[in-house]
């Protein structure tokens, strides 16, 4: 198979970030449009032996295992992904129908392109009411006040920005260990805002065909800017925006994608006044230099694994709804510094899932006890361990312009 500039590139995200399902699922949809259903299919089972009820990776997995002839692999992939969400069968037409509607002559032709409807433009990405504020989140009150400064305080205060000068011009990137809670935060502003939530992420920009991705990505502006006031938010940044001088010379097509999302957030020859751009990303240190400039993604908030409030709140938010006894939590949040909020939300599982056990072995109900959420949070390793020691590199040995002041500075408190 001929190298396709955008695999090849979301490859070299997956060698930095090998956890990425998303990313390796979209990386297995390419490779198989591309002809190559042997590698499509190793990189769905990886994202299956992790977890095994992605619909998108069983979706890959059985075209997959079926283009290489696997036919009873095929058919095992498929029924797991009919069992989490059954395709709807399409009827066959009768073979008469079919014939009466092949037109024979150039008449007859235009005459059908006449009375057909017009084909519908492709949804991209995700547009819809945001549905929380900030307080909905807890905790994190420093990143709070850094989105009050960059983007609440001047809007709510026209009349003091203008007498300042203040443009409410440029986007904001937030970065930090995956599983923190950036989309959430991105979801919350937009709802400070009072502006639709536009959530794209990476397989609704790129695509394999040449200039297909920067098509896609003028056309999420251009949504963008219908839909204002809009909140449009972009995650997987590093990938998207990678640093141009580490692509390859085959690499085009990425470069195309970078220059493209320079071009959208200059606004030459566009207005982008009514939309507010976000990104998110893990590895901040990928993104090409000149998205960080002034105008564009001038200004970047750290978004830490969540302080204690926030743990507490993030272990509430899990455990609603779910039968428990009388629970300290913020014992629990203490035990479980360090923990992403993905973290906590796997040892409310497991803590559920204990309680479960107990009452079937004992044929009793029994709810989930405090107990059982503590010996969840000593099983549970936080996981952004990996990230952290590739971060701390960074804020020790490539900080010279101070672009990880923020994280520098957490890195100290942590040890304390």
């Amino acid at each position: 198979m001929k190298p396709d500039p955008v695999i090849e590139a979301l490859l070299s995200t997956l060698a930095a970030d090998p956890g990425n399902h998303p990313v390796r699922v979209h990386v297995a949809r390419l490779l198989l449009d591309a002809g190559s259903p042997a590698d499509a299919l190793t990189h769905a089972t990886t994202v299956l032996a992790a977890e095994p009820d992605n619909l998108a990776a069983l979706r890959v997995a059985a075209a997959a295992a079926g283009a290489t002839g696997d036919a009873a692999k095929a058919a095992s992939y498929g029924r797991l992904a009919d069992a989490l969400a059954p395709e709807p069968a399409t009827p066959e037409p009768p073979a008469a129908a079919l014939a009466a509607g092949v037109p024979d002559t150039a008449d007859e032709i235009l005459q059908q392109w006449q009375t057909s409807p017009a084909a519908a433009e492709p949804e991209i990405g995700a547009l819809g009411a945001a549905g929380i504020t900030l307080e909905d989140v807890g905790g994190l009150a420093e990143v709070k006040k850094r989105l009050n400064l960059s983007f609440l305080a001047p809007l709510r205060n026209p009349e003091l920005r203008v007498r300042f000068g203040k443009s409410l011009r440029g986007g904001l990137l937030l970065w930090g260990p995956p599983g923190c809670g950036k989309t959430l935060i991105a979801r919350a502003l937009a709802g400070e805002l009072g502006a639709s939530f536009y959530e794209i992420g990476l397989s609704d920009v790129l695509d394999m065909w040449i200039g297909s991705s920067e098509r896609n990505l003028r056309g999420i502006f251009d949504t963008a800017r219908r839909n204002r006031p809009c909140l449009l938010f972009f995650d997987e940044m590093d990938a998207l925006g990678q640093k141009r001088s580490n692509l390859r010379a085959g690499g085009v097509s990425m470069r195309g994608v970078v220059n493209q999302m320079l071009a959208e957030l200059d606004g030459a020859s566009t207005d982008n006044e009514g939309v507010f751009v976000l990104a998110a990303s893990n590895h901040p240190w990928d993104i090409d230099s000149a998205l960080l400039r002034p105008g564009r993604f001038d200004r970047t908030i750290l978004v830490p694994p969540p302080d204690l409030a926030a743990r507490e709140a993030i272990l509430r938010f899990h455990l609603r709804g779910r039968p428990t006894e009388r629970l300290n939590l913020a014992k629990i949040a203490k035990a479980t510094e360090g923990m992403s909020g993905a973290d906590l939300g796997l040892l409310c599982e497991q803590g559920t899932e204990t309680a479960m056990d107990a009452s079937m072995t004992t044929g009793q109900f029994q709810p989930i006890t405090q107990q059982h959420l503590e010996e969840a949070a000593r099983s549970v390793r936080p996981s952004i361990g990996e990230w952290l020691e590739v971060a701390r590199n960074y804020a020790l040995y490539g900080n010279d312009a101070g672009a990880y002041d923020e994280l520098a500075a957490y890195l100290k408190k942590r040890r304390r």
